[in-house]
């Protein structure tokens, strides 16, 4: 019986042969990630374990990104058990303010995850790696302090769903449009435990930060991870971004899928997830009711890379925000940032009537930055939009990507944006 990709990656971290879906394992890890919300729960955890250090200082990765620069007292607290214990343990990755981002887009930057890597975080949308063709998913703060004592961990082997992507994407459809359709058509538990695994000829058209975005939001359909074959754009981009090694896995030609799909790309619409919950999705031609909103978020794990923020001003180059609006990017690393400004991204954004704000989660999950009033709504490229998420629990998330937002920001309703460049 064959391998899926990610059966194989686990198989050789285990030093197994083979291995099937199901099968319990202890797979040894090439990285350790940890912010400021999930990290002092695990290192709490380590001293009750009475543990005399990290297995490897190079191999865990330390980034406080939801709440920095801290927004309180108690989140300052935090950031300080966390850098105490990077420096204690002379953790090599740790990024705190002015290094930092967003950690799922940092550490792929800093050339920590590469093909072939097992990788654990205690952070769900620590599937994000798999755009490069490793293994990585979310875990606990449990498993996250066993896993910088020991450089192991336990995984039950998932089954997988094959997504063949096929066809070319027509103008304005990105990763955050196909993976928010595969949520809308599967469902937020359609893929649960298992590893999404994307194939096709489709995938030649998209970049690596619609990769990244499509593997990010795995989680939001309640997969275990999502993979992608390693093709020579991701080969480019490890020997670009690493000096590490890295291994190339393929599935084999027999591995068994719980499911197939097969997606013509060049069918695909702006998608929009309306309130609460990612698999309510839309396409804007669907939508028949004018939507007004009050906020729109450009930024975070999921689309604050640099792609986002140049399709983001293409956009609002030359325009205004609509009168009343709140519109807030967020690029998601200091490099990222960087690049922007030099490219004249952010005084395009600023001369539109955003503001501009330095790498954070903030706002995603309602922690600062773009706190939303009972009945508010916003148009947002993060990944939830559950009750709450950003605020008030009357207010409405609606997901889109950074072209939807951009051009929601500047008529104030939700829009294509068709409806302003073409």
């Amino acid at each position: 019986m064959g391998m899926t990709m990610t059966q194989k990656i686990l198989a050789a971290h285990a030093g197994l042969e083979s291995v099937v879906a199901g099968q319990l394992i202890e797979a040894d890890l090439d990285l350790v990630l940890g912010n400021d919300i999930t990290s002092p729960v695990a290192i709490k955890e380590m001293q009750k374990m009475k543990v005399d250090g990290v297995f490897d200082k190079d191999k865990i990765a330390l980034v406080p990104d939801h709440f920095v620069p801290n927004k309180d007292i108690k989140s300052a607290e935090h950031c300080k058990c966390v850098r105490e214990f990077a420096y204690r343990n002379e953790i090599t990755n740790y990024f705190e303010v002015g290094q930092m981002g967003i950690e799922h887009a940092l550490l792929p930057e800093k050339g920590l995850t590469v093909a072939g890597d097992v990788i654990i975080g205690a952070d769900s949308h620590t599937c994000t790696y798999g755009a490069l063709g490793a293994f990585s998913t979310g875990v606990g703060s449990t498993d996250m302090a066993a896993g910088m004592a020991t450089g192991k961990a336990w995984f039950k082997v998932p089954g997988a769903i094959k997504f063949n992507l096929t066809g070319k994407p027509a103008k304005w459809i990105s990763g955050k449009d196909i993976i928010l359709h595969i949520i809308g058509m599967i469902g937020v538990d359609g893929a649960l435990y298992k590893s999404m695994e994307f194939t096709g000829d489709g995938i030649a058209y998209l970049s690596m930060d619609d990769r990244f975005t499509i593997a990010n939001m795995a989680i939001e359909a309640g997969g275990k991870n999502g993979i992608f074959p390693v093709d020579d754009l991701a080969v480019a981009y490890i020997k670009e971004h690493s000096t590490k090694s890295y291994t190339i896995y393929e599935a084999d030609e027999d591995a068994v899928y719980d499911a197939e799909y097969t997606i013509d790309l060049s069918t695909l619409k702006p998608t929009v997830a309306f309130p609460h919950l990612p698999e309510n999705t839309k396409t804007l031609d669907e939508i028949t009711e004018e939507i007004k909103i009050d906020q729109v978020v450009i930024g975070s794990c999921t689309n604050g890379r640099l792609d986002d923020l140049r399709i983001a001003a293409k956009i609002l180059e030359g325009k205004k925000v609509a009168k009343g609006m709140r519109c807030i990017v967020i690029p998601a690393t200091q490099h990222i940032y960087m690049q922007a400004m030099e490219e004249g991204l952010l005084k395009i954004f600023i001369e539109a009537g955003c503001v501009v704000s330095t790498p954070t989660c903030g706002p995603c999950l309602g922690g600062y930055m773009g706190i939303l009033a009972e009945g508010e709504r916003c148009v947002s490229t993060t990944n939830r939009n559950f009750v709450g998420r950003m605020g008030h629990v009357d207010s409405e998330i609606y997901l889109a990507s950074p072209a939807v937002a951009a051009a929601s920001a500047v008529t104030g309703k939700i829009s294509c944006p068709c409806e302003i460049m073409d």
